[in-house]
């Protein structure tokens, strides 16, 4: 899932946020909370501020996204979700993560009630904390205050939560297909590499994510950008899940927040890492990386590699400007399947979400703009049969037959189980 991390920032003389969330630790269980049909939490460092949370509403940038006034969320007790997964069984797991366990569950459709048969109704994912998890309460509490009232295509939707004595659980919508980070690094002959439509489907649809976080009044600050926060369903409609460490972005005129530094090495931002100072643009430079992953299907990092070449921005960024130099770091299994001038296009978008300095880095509307342009794109004739034209993939026209080899991954499906 990457390697995590989490250290005090550098001190800042002018701090726009002095309650940093931190995963090395969980906070108390004092909060007030509500049993009714709906979440009475109130803020801790993590959301404070969120009753100021507002959108900016544009039909380019929300696409169809929402937020709302107080979260909708149903809740349930933990013998509803021990019913729903079997009492927790092993065979029930779609996933271990930091957080803890991701279990598979249903219920009905429509009120969301746990189903009195197990396999019938509707199949989602319920999130158990592990009591020993370094992550903890505020981050749990962070998704029920972001996701509760964040509602968009591309986002994963939290149905539910419990909150039962030291039991804390999340139930989201399931995503079959799993995690992007599953279809591009796990090899499995059974399962062939996603080809470059869907890749570019993919990146398209996070990239629609991460603007409508950034569209708010207060805009939302993602933090934890990576290949396995990115969950996939059925037609591969690519997915943000884990807001755990999500903050509210800049007020008062300021440009940054300051805060512990948490996320996962190889994704967050240089200026991040540095000093503390967290950007709207920082999200960016994650989505720059991964991008980068789904250019060249190459870990962001990866100590197996030779010298020179672990950290895979450091070894490639010199290269995704020069034509001939970029072919020899595209993922071969995908070869024949865009054309040079998308290929260098995509790489050039990527090489701006990477620039140094935040300001210098597109928005995320722009990047989304791009993108479409590079899907829009003519594909090599030879390779039109091969592969699944994005368009066809629910960017606005109808799907053409196509039958896809590609089989959900069993590990990590449905919902990221944390860092």
């Amino acid at each position: 899932m990457g390697n995590c991390f989490g250290s005090q920032p550098a001190a800042d003389p002018n701090p726009s946020s002095t309650n940093p969330i931190s995963s090395a630790g969980t906070s108390t269980l004092g909060t007030a909370r509500n049993d009714s049909n709906g979440v009475g939490i109130s803020a801790t460092s993590s959301s404070a501020g969120f009753s100021q949370f507002s959108v900016a509403l544009s039909d380019d940038t929300c696409l169809n996204g929402e937020i709302l006034p107080t979260p909708n969320l149903k809740i349930y007790s933990f013998s509803d979700l021990k019913n729903a997964t079997r009492n927790f069984k092993g065979d029930m797991v779609l996933g271990i993560g930091g957080f803890g366990t991701v279990y598979k569950g249903w219920v009905d459709e429509k009120t969301l009630v746990p189903s009195s048969r197990l396999g019938t109704g509707m199949m989602v994912a319920i999130k158990k904390l592990n009591p020993e998890s370094m992550q903890g309460f505020e981050e749990w509490q962070s998704e029920v205050n972001f996701l509760g009232r964040l509602s968009h295509p591309n986002l994963v939707k939290l149905l539910g939560y419990c909150w039962e004595d030291t039991e804390l659980l999340l139930v989201y919508e399931f995503m079959p297909k799993g995690s992007l980070e599953n279809h591009l690094f796990r090899r499995n002959a059974a399962v062939e590499p996603l080809p470059w439509d869907v890749r570019l489907k993919i990146a398209i649809g996070a990239a629609r994510g991460l603007s409508f976080l950034h569209s708010s009044d207060r805009q939302v600050i993602y933090r934890d950008f990576k290949a396995s926060n990115i969950l996939l369903d059925g037609s591969y409609n690519a997915k943000i899940s884990d807001f755990g460490l999500a903050k509210l972005g800049p007020s008062g005129g300021n440009s940054h927040v300051t805060t512990r530094i948490m996320g996962t090495y190889g994704y967050a931002a240089p200026e991040y890492i540095a000093t503390g100072h967290l950007y709207v643009k920082s999200d960016v430079y994650g989505f720059g990386v991964v991008l980068l992953e789904m250019l060249t299907g190459l870990r962001a990092l990866d100590t197996k590699r030779t010298n020179g070449k672990h950290n895979l921005v450091e070894w490639v960024k010199p290269l995704l400007s020069q034509k001939r130099k970029l072919k020899s770091i595209m993922d071969a299994r995908i070869e024949g399947q865009y054309s040079s001038k998308a290929a260098l296009q995509a790489a050039q978008l990527s090489l701006r979400c990477l620039e140094g300095e935040p300001r210098k880095r597109p928005s995320m509307k722009e990047v989304v703009e791009v993108l479409e342009q590079i899907a829009a794109m003519e594909r090599p004739k030879e390779s039109k049969n091969k592969s699944v034209n994005v368009l066809s993939l629910g960017l606005g026209l109808s799907p053409r037959s196509h039958q896809s080899s590609h089989q959900p991954s069993n590990h990590g499906a449905g919902v990221g189980a944390g860092r």
